[in-house]
């Protein structure tokens, strides 16, 4: 006779985003009557809650719920993101923008081999910017967003030709109030059968001949029994470390800050489509627009700057009258040596810490669910599962690890010793090979299926002025006067795909005003 071994019970402990992120989509996915779904999560036990900006496969997530998006925006208090705007990361005074979008197959259904076309002309003496050719850097540099299927299709087909196939890679994330997705995802998850346990885990039981989590101990006397154990409980991981010493891979040899301050502050302005990262003496300041306020926080090293300093740094460059106290956070940069031991799987700032530089937080959280719903386990989680949830967890950390290294390796700034610090340090061998790659002909290498792609990549480290040495000679096949008419055709094609777009506070008034 033949076990059941079948996972039925899981028990999530923390709520917050990544709880109600991982009991919304397990929820979606397993039959309630087939698997029990425990959230433990204490009103006495804050969460973090500042991180308010996504990228675009956010959108899978939520399409994956069958969220209506509208509806999602106005209960999060939400607003569009069409990239990120960079101000003194490579030198005091400069500005780039990292778009969503594609940048590259949209130029090549335009006929043009961007990056090296530009490569080529830029040789020649025309340094007109890269971030022309991306449709998401003009809308949002204009104030404007639309999402393509609302287009005005009249007005779309009086554009030059070629702009509607633009807009096919137009691509957009979010900012929201993290807390208000919380607690929209926990209405729909509760809606599907989860239960919420308003307690304290006071204790973890393990089990002795495998060391599995077999129990834990509420506040209350209560006990809480399950198969599976998914530890959302922040930087504390209490199950993940505090029970299962699992052990943490540090990384502030490469991303050295270690604490943020946050503070929100009133509206004073129009809502621009994007998040701004502005680098500061000691770290970066983030600025995310959301309907009702502005989130406002500064990263940094405290090595070069005090907690006043920093908290003063912040408060001195609000748009509006801050909306509370300054709030402060200690981090440590870095991974946990194992995202799943034995019957336990951490997600979120339990799984380690990422700063917020790309909005990657959420996403990791997202990606960890992917990963447990491919590789869902049985009762005794076979150690085939684990290896191959961890393996491809790490890959996922190591390479946006290398990409948010980037921004702090590639500086000309030495104004203040955290950057030239950063300037002169070491980097991991997969981060430094792609930055020779890229210095000797312009080409991104990429390593699997990492999750910024090479527009990304091209953005970024043209961006912070790495330029080739040379470009591509198979470029040089087109007669120069042909690649410069053609790549001002691009850019004038853009600027009018770009034109048909409305205002971003008027869009949100028609659509999602909270």
């Amino acid at each position: 006779m033949t076990v059941d071994a079948r996972v039925r019970t899981i028990a999530i402990v923390g709520g917050g985003t990544a709880g109600w992120m991982a009991a919304a989509i397990l929820a979606r996915r397993l039959r309630k009557d087939f698997v029990r779904i425990d959230v433990i999560e204490s009103a006495e036990i804050g969460t973090v809650g500042v991180g308010e900006a996504t990228i675009p496969p956010l959108r899978l997530f939520n399409q994956a719920l069958g969220l209506d998006e509208n509806d999602m925006l106005r209960a999060t208090q939400g607003t569009f993101k069409l990239g990120i705007e960079f101000r003194d990361w490579s030198r005091l005074g400069h500005t780039y923008f990292h778009p969503f979008g594609d940048v590259v197959s949209a130029a090549r259904r335009l006929r043009a081999s961007l990056p090296q076309d530009w490569l080529r002309i830029r040789s020649h003496g025309d340094h007109t910017p890269f971030e022309v050719y991306s449709l998401n850097t003009q809308v949002a540099r204009a104030g404007c967003f639309v999402r393509p299927r609302d287009l005005d299709e009249e007005a779309l087909n009086r554009r030059a030709a070629g702009s509607a196939s633009l807009w096919s890679d137009f691509s957009y994330a979010f900012h929201f109030d993290a807390a208000l997705y919380a607690e929209y995802l926990r209405k729909y998850a509760q809606a599907r059968g989860v239960s919420r346990i308003e307690r304290k885990v006071v204790n973890v039981e393990l089990r002795p001949e495998d060391g599995f989590i077999r129990a834990l101990r509420l506040d209350d006397g209560a006990q809480v029994e399950a198969d599976l154990f998914i530890d959302c409980s922040g930087f504390r991981g209490l199950l993940i470390e505090q029970a299962l010493k699992t052990g943490y891979e540090e990384w502030t040899h490469w991303l050295p800050c270690d604490r943020a301050v946050a503070v929100p502050s009133e509206n004073a302005g129009p809502l621009t489509p994007f998040t701004r990262s502005t680098a500061r003496s000691a770290g970066w300041q983030w600025r995310i627009p959301l309907q009702h306020r502005v989130g406002n926080g500064y990263v940094y090293c405290s090595r070069h700057i005090s907690d006043d300093e920093a908290a003063a740094t912040v408060l001195s460059g609000l748009d509006g009258t801050p909306r509370a106290e300054p709030r402060f956070l200690r981090f440590t940069t870095g991974r946990r040596r194992q995202f799943w031991n034995r019957n336990c799987i951490a997600l979120g700032l339990a799984s380690g810490f990422m700063e917020p530089l790309e909005s990657t937080s959420i996403h990791l959280i997202q990606k960890g669910l992917t990963h447990l719903l491919n590789l869902f386990p049985d009762r005794h989680c076979a150690p085939v599962l684990v290896r191959e949830y961890n393996r491809v967890a790490t890959e996922e950390y190591e390479r946006i690890r290398d990409f948010i290294i980037l921004h702090y390796k590639a500086t000309a700034r030495d104004d203040a010793p955290l950057w030239r610090e950063c300037r002169e340090m070491s980097v991991p061998d997969t981060l430094a090979y792609k930055l020779r790659q890229f210095r000797n002909s312009g080409r991104v290498v990429r390593y699997g299926s990492e999750l910024f792609a090479t527009p990304n990549w091209l953005a970024v480290m043209l961006g912070q002025e790495i330029w080739p040495q040379h470009y591509d000679t198979l470029a040089d096949q087109r007669p120069i006067d042909e690649t410069r008419a053609n790549l001002e055709h691009i850019r004038a094609t853009i600027r009018d795909a770009a034109e048909s777009a409305p205002r971003h506070e008027d869009y949100i008034a028609r659509h999602c005003r909270a």
